[in-house]
């Protein structure tokens, strides 16, 4: 057995230990292929939960109920309340937090509800390394993590679940829209929703990799390197500044570093944190 396969073994022998289990889906390949492995393993003993506030997309909604139809996953959407909190409001470097203890609190809740034995969640080993406060949230929550316990990175994830047949598992990672408001900068649902309603404007334009920062007053574009040339055009400039002018900032800028993950986090050091 090859080093990728004793991994997936592991995992699988992880969820059988576990009696049933609620896992926390958004959608994304880490939670899919947790939700999936989770089915195989547990069958109807399992049920995938997706979030829903003012900071989950439309887009992603969409992917991620189609995603679970495909796989045929019992899954449901739960309503979470971490907008309309304001240490979460705040947008301090440790937002995601709160928005982690609001979502494992309310599966916690159903869990035990509906009689399901633990709560999972999609975090890998990659994860561990990086600023990502919600991992706290989970610590207090006593939430299973079993890709970590199987040793599963992010390129082992993506390349079980393409063996798997899983239809996100090349999908860009699509973290909540709170995620590209910068720090210090108020996370309100109208804030949400300029940047879901930018983000869809390039989709529109035909951008694949790209995220929308919100910094106040000032938008500032990430795209894949592969798709900078394209971004620079002048007319794809000049659409660029019509749409995010009509969505209210007074400056567009576009990052010539490119599209890249957690991006606002070079602000932590400047903060303090």
């Amino acid at each position: 057995m090859n080093d990728l396969e004793s991994k997936r073994a592991r995992l699988e022998g992880e969820l059988g230990a576990v009696p049933s289990l609620v896992v926390a889906y958004s959608g994304g390949v880490d939670s899919a292929y947790l939700a999936y492995a989770a089915h195989k393993v547990l069958g109807s003993r399992m049920l995938a939960v997706t979030a829903v506030s003012a900071s989950l997309s439309q887009h992603d909604r969409r992917q991620a109920e189609a995603c679970a139809a495909e796989l045929a996953l019992p899954h449901e959407f739960i309503d979470t309340g971490e907008v309309s909190n304001p240490e979460y409001q705040a947008n301090n470097p440790n937002r995601c937090f709160y928005c982690k203890d609001e979502l494992f609190s309310k599966l916690d809740a159903l869990a035990s509800d509906r009689g399901y034995a633990a709560v999972a969640y999609g975090v890998n080993v990659d994860d561990l390394g990086d600023w990502r406060p919600g991992q706290q949230a989970a610590r207090n929550h006593q939430v299973l993590t079993p890709l970590v316990a199987a040793g599963l990175t992010k390129p082992d994830i993506r390349e079980l679940a393409r063996r798997a047949g899983v239809p996100v598992w090349d999908r860009p990672a699509s973290p909540c829209l709170a995620s590209r408001i910068a720090y210090g900068v108020e996370v309100t649902p109208e804030r949400l929703s300029v940047v879901e309603r930018g983000e869809e404007a390039m989709r529109a334009l035909g951008f694949t990799r790209f995220r929308v920062r919100h910094h106040d007053k000032l938008a500032r574009i990430e795209v894949a390197p592969d798709e900078l040339a394209r971004a620079l055009q002048p007319e794809i400039v000049r659409r660029f500044v019509e749409i995010f002018k009509s969505l209210g900032f007074t400056y567009v800028t576009l990052d010539l570093e490119g599209y890249r993950q957690g991006s606002l986090n070079a602000q932590i050091v400047r903060l303090g944190q």
